[in-house]
């Protein structure tokens, strides 16, 4: 029923397996997840390294030990006193992740007096690793030549219209918890933020510099999509003003996010102020956790208490629904777990959750292809699925960051997840004081509205239903919150030719609008030319009035893409606007891709 890397990583089977192919790609396809010293003054919360061993030992099991909020002394002593050891330990919130060889640990320490819950987060042996974790390569970097285009995600949900309102801000703070990022990559080092990321592999913070690189590749084109910087290069992410942050979950090899990764990653997020953290992974190694297993209710219990940590701390979690085609509404097998050592088939119930996407106060994302359908592999569920958003499907991939300055296409619900994260980075932006419900909820007031198709399985209303939830995300309506909404919008997508010596005009029909244009019109330009010294561009009003938004600067660069502001409230609103466009040399040709206008 369930393909293993597709789902974990929620990245389709397609993608995963075309990878090797995708990531050297030139262009947008458009048809087409230690023991080091603690750091000083590190949060009483998140307190590691006590009495961890010394070296690792064969059979070394992993076990979340559950206990009251606060000082966990008590249940630490009681660990190491019948045959663990502790890695790390959460007091805020009462968990401490425990090592142990013993095969009958976690019954003992169940009898331990304050003891409320523990759980095995593993079917098999901690990894050697933790006990002195390699960093991450720091790949070499390919400069691009792409220059930033329109891309079919972007457009669908708006975005670029969105960054006439606001790109975003610095203060606002993104956690991509996933194979890690490639911080140096020329499209993801602008926004980076050094200083708030880490490894949480094995579930103990490494704040060793680069613990937080890439695995993998997946955690990079993840953070492309959130906030890739406005910088004339490859991509723009949906919010290119904000600074993101890698916490890295997954572990090296086995890409695996187990329970402790995932609960030092809410921590970690939680006590560096992150507004809005990405998870686009199931907690490994249960597809779906079941409050009637010992092991796995401890598991819900310490990821759900490290999420309302996160939460109650200011930030929202965003992830992805999966991409098994799965009802979530409707449980009934799952046949991939425990994926670290053999899968089984077993019946479950609605009872079981999928973790961190089924938590309380999570975002969970469902997948939308190009042109809004649901996308195929995207799983779903009436009252599981809050929201939708782009994720690709078949040949129309989402284009993004690949670690070394590279760039590709994958499909899923994990591409789904950061638009909508970065959707609520904006509207954290325009409304600073907002709280995570606050973000959660207008996110769903924003959605815009999409009724099932012909489709038996999607079933509820056209404002809630479980292939959409409450809609597709709308980067524009969404940032129209505490801010001057934006005025009407005109477009014009036709492409007009530019040759050598010519002028050339695109036109945009306005009307409805009442009164005279504002002092802040904004002008939309798109333009794909090899020599922009070359041009001058102007915008031309109904009655004839030229206004100058480009005269042959940036000689050495390639395309205009960028919205400019004119004080256009001498014009009459209502009539024929044009962008006019004089090629003043020869050799270098284009053409105007697209323009808009916003009231």
């Amino acid at each position: 029923m369930f393909s293993h890397i597709s789902s974990r990583l929620r990245l389709s089977v397609a993608a995963a397996a075309a990878l090797g192919a995708a990531v050297a790609l030139a262009a947008p396809a458009q048809a087409v997840e230690s023991t080091t010293p603690e750091p000083a003054g590190a949060s009483a919360s998140a307190r590691a390294t006590v009495a961890a061993p010394a070296a690792w030992a064969a059979g070394t099991r992993s076990y979340l030990v559950i206990t009251a909020p606060g000082d966990t002394t008590a249940v630490r002593t009681a660990v190491a006193n019948n045959g663990g050891s502790v890695f790390a330990s959460y007091d805020a919130i009462g968990v401490v992740v425990a090592h142990s060889t013993s095969t009958g640990f976690a019954s003992t320490m169940r009898t331990v007096a304050g003891v409320q819950q523990v759980g095995a987060t593993r079917t098999s042996d901690v990894p050697a690793d933790a006990y002195n974790p390699a960093l991450p390569a720091n790949p070499s970097q390919t400069p691009t030549t792409l220059t930033e285009s329109n891309r079919w995600d972007m457009t669908q949900i708006k975005a670029e219209q969105a960054w006439a309102v606001t790109t975003g801000s610095a203060s606002v703070k993104v956690g991509i918890l996933d194979t890690g990022v490639d911080d140096q990559h020329q499209d993801i080092a602008p926004n980076f933020n050094a200083a708030d990321s880490v490894s949480c592999a094995y579930g103990k913070a490494d704040t060793r510099a680069g613990a937080w690189r890439d695995v993998g590749t997946h955690g990079t084109h993840v953070a492309g999509t959130v906030a890739a910087a406005k910088n004339g290069k490859g991509v723009i992410g949906v919010a290119p003003g904000v600074k993101i942050s890698s916490v890295r979950i997954a572990e090296p090899t086995s890409s695996l996010f187990f329970a402790e990764n995932t609960v030092c990653g809410f921590m970690w997020a939680g006590d560096h102020g992150f507004k809005v953290t990405n998870n686009s992974y199931y907690t490994d190694p249960w597809q779906f956790n079941c409050p009637n297993n010992v092991d796995q209710a401890a598991i819900i219990e310490g990821v759900k208490r490290a999420q309302a940590y996160a939460e109650g701390k200011g930030s929202l979690q965003v992830a992805a629904a999966g991409n098994s085609n799965y009802d979530l509404a409707n449980k009934t097998t799952d046949s991939e777990s425990p994926n670290d050592s053999t899968p089984v088939t077993r019946t479950i119930t609605n009872a079981c959750i999928d973790i961190p996407t089924e938590l309380p106060g999570v975002v969970t994302v469902a997948a939308q292809g190009n042109g809004g359908a649901k996308a195929s592999y995207s799983n779903f569920g009436n009252g599981v699925i809050d929201i939708a958003a782009p994720g690709g499907d078949g040949a129309s991939g989402v284009y993004s960051t690949l670690p070394g300055g590279k760039y590709g296409n994958m499909n899923g619900t994990s591409m789904a997840s950061p638009h909508v994260a970065g959707v609520a980075a904006l509207i954290a932006s325009v409304n600073p004081a907002f709280t995570p419900a606050q973000i959660r909820d207008q996110l769903g007031v924003q959605a815009t509205d999409r009724a099932c198709p012909s489709d038996t399985r999607c079933t509820g209303t056209t404002t809630k239903n479980g292939f959409f939830g409450e809609g597709a995300v709308d980067a524009l309506k969404a940032v129209g919150g505490s801010t001057p909404p934006p005025g009407a919008y005109f477009e014009n997508l036709t492409d007009v030719a530019i040759a050598d010596n010519t002028t050339v005009e695109s036109p945009i029909t306005v009307s409805g609008v009442t009164g005279n244009a504002p002092a802040t019109l904004k002008v939309g330009v798109d333009i794909k030319h090899t020599y922009i010294g070359d041009l001058k561009v102007d915008l031309v009003a109904p009655d004839g009035t030229v206004y100058t938004v480009h005269n042959r600067t940036g000689s050495g660069t390639d395309n205009i893409v960028q919205t400019f502001t004119v004080n256009a409230s001498s014009e009459v609103a209502n009539g024929v606007w044009k962008l006019r466009v004089n090629d003043n040399a020869n050799q270098d040709t284009g053409r105007i891709d697209a323009w808009n206008l916003t009231f």
